[in-house]
């Protein structure tokens, strides 16, 4: 049954309008897609149209993706301990919310953000300050922020499960609140999830701390890097560090059955065959 398969997608690009973003997930045969609202690198960008956004919306109703979802601007660092660089996440996350909101989009991922020399909980407390701040904000909004586990490179947090239990506590908002899996990430932070011992082992540890039912995305990344290397590099399903098995179980866990899963794995956005391929890879892992 349709229904009982994982929603499997990839992140689109959005080059030459929003609608052609669905194109372009038609085309690979996507179930869900996430994209940018924005340059990933720019803190400003022009108001969304009105005629855009209607036009993007039709795109979406007829094609039957969904969710769709965005994710923000790599520059946003909500934890910064530097005045301005707060001040500039602050208002670029308050608007990605308010974008995504435009654009009828059920959530946005977040990257934590980076503490630099300060202590973790100083920035723990910061990013989930600056996050209630926001849907507080836009309390007319649906658009919910998900925080996405970090690989831990550098000063960055949210690489522990303790971490994001953490931030969703502290945040508050649990109706507009969640996180985003991310495969490499999990792995890079060392937490192994290879086999089926190894799987259980680590998703019990998130339901602890966490709550699996808090779990509104995931990004499917292989990893070039090893367990616990902490460093962020993304490959293709089966050809890194994690291998075909750790698939296998997320797919055909039943608890994410419903959780819109996406590929953010290297391509050429011409043709868009890898992102053929790698779907194809992962639907052969979904158990019948």
């Amino acid at each position: 049954m349709k229904g009982m398969q994982p929603l499997l997608g990839a992140h689109m690009s959005v080059a030459g309008g929003f609608p052609r973003a669905v194109e372009r997930g038609l085309r690979v045969g996507a179930q869900t897609i996430q994209i940018f609202t924005k340059s990933n690198n720019q803190w400003e960008a022009p108001p969304i149209p009105a005629q855009s956004a209607r036009e993007f919306q039709k795109a979406v109703k007829e094609s039957r993706i969904g969710p769709v979802f965005s994710h923000t601007a790599y520059l946003i660092n909500v934890g910064s301990p530097e005045r301005e660089t707060h001040r500039k996440s602050k208002q670029a996350l308050k608007v990605e919310v308010e974008r995504a909101t435009v654009l009828g989009l059920a959530f946005v991922v977040l990257h934590p953000g980076s503490r630099k020399e300060t202590p973790e909980e100083a920035c723990l407390e910061r990013i989930a300050e600056t996050v209630a701040w926001v849907l507080d904000r836009t309390n007319g909004s649906s658009v919910k922020v998900l925080y996405e586990i970090a690989a831990g490179q550098g000063s960055s947090v949210g690489h522990r499960f303790e971490h994001l239990g953490a931030l969703l506590k502290l945040t508050g908002h649990p109706a507009r609140t969640g996180i985003c899996l991310d495969t490499c990430h999990l792995l890079a932070a060392g937490y192994d999830f290879r086999t089926p011992a190894a799987y259980e082992k680590t998703f019990a540890e998130f339901d602890r701390t966490v709550g699996v039912d808090r779990v509104q995305a995931v990004h499917l990344n292989d990893s070039k890097k090893e367990l616990g290397s902490r460093v962020d590099r993304h490959e293709h399903i089966g050809q890194g560090q994690i291998g075909l098995e750790g698939f296998r179980c997320l797919l055909n866990d039943p608890r994410f059955r419903r959780v819109p899963m996406v590929l953010e794995t290297p391509k050429d956005e011409e043709t868009l065959a890898e992102d053929v391929t790698n779907l194809k890879v992962l639907r052969g892992l979904v158990k019948r």
